[in-house]
């Protein structure tokens, strides 16, 4: 009896490592990267063109070459960024943004936009005399950026003043105005031909880039309110280009020095 018993208490354990040796036999093997090997694969001409590639192709980009190029409006004279605090294509973009915005607001909100800051870097191209075509538009703006409109407190208005004289860049301005003193402060500030009222609120469009703090624009971010009108800045420019046969830039001074 002594020896049955010494055998079931072997046998019990023969069967528990077995088991133990089983489970993480079979457990699942963890892999890790000891090392990463690439190699240059040049771009050459030595693969010849598909034609079954190209055929499949071809009429998708015929169709978008049509669109592209389609006539929409005329600019009797080229509209550019040079300037030292305002430019001839920064005017005309930040002028037709208030104008082509206002309405969708308005119908919305029930409010009307006062201001139109955009960036001057965000203006890609000129926009030469001649014919304009939507691929115009892609070429002045070819990023997807959209329009937002934010609420402004009047010292953030200031802020936007300061802002353009310390970055000494003409940065596209509509429905303000301001003064250049000597010493470099801003004085003078005028809103939609009226006086700047700190006590005020004013809805200021400018684009989604802008508003996440693009170009150091930080004022932005303490707007009290926000509206997204899901209107991109380059459709802004074609629905203008549709509607107007032949543009042109204002060139009343928004910005001056004492």
């Amino acid at each position: 009896m002594v020896k049955l018993k010494n055998y079931n208490v072997v046998l019990k354990h023969f069967v528990l490592l077995l088991t133990f040796t089983l489970f993480f036999s079979c457990a699942e093997k963890k892999y890790h990267v000891s090392r990463i090997e690439g190699k240059k694969i040049g771009i050459e001409n030595i693969i010849s063109e598909s034609s079954e590639i190209e055929n499949f192709i071809k009429p998708y980009r015929d169709k978008i070459n049509d669109d592209l190029s389609q006539v929409l409006s005329f600019a009797p004279i080229t509209l550019d960024k040079n300037g030292v605090w305002q430019t001839s294509a920064g005017n005309f973009l930040s002028d037709i943004t208030l104008e082509k915005t206002n309405p969708v607001f308005q119908k919305r909100e029930n409010k009307t936009i006062d201001i139109c800051l955009l960036n001057h870097g965000g203006i890609r191209s000129i926009i030469p005399s001649g014919n304009i075509t939507t691929r115009t538009a892609y070429e002045v703006m070819p990023f997807e950026n959209t329009t937002i409109v934010v609420g402004l407190k009047g010292e953030q208005i200031e802020d936007i003043a300061t802002y353009i004289v310390s970055e000494k860049k003409p940065h596209p301005l509509s429905g303000m105005n301001f003064t250049i003193a000597k010493d470099k402060s801003v004085k003078d500030i005028i809103v939609q031909g009226k006086p700047l009222d700190k006590n005020k609120i004013y809805y200021v469009v400018t684009s989604d880039y802008l508003v996440n703090g693009g170009d150091n624009m930080v004022f932005f971010k303490k707007s009290v309110e926000k509206y997204d009108l899901d209107y991109k800045l380059r459709n802004v420019m074609i629905d203008y280009f549709k509607t107007n046969k032949e543009i042109k830039a204002n060139t009343n001074e928004r910005i001056k020095e004492e």
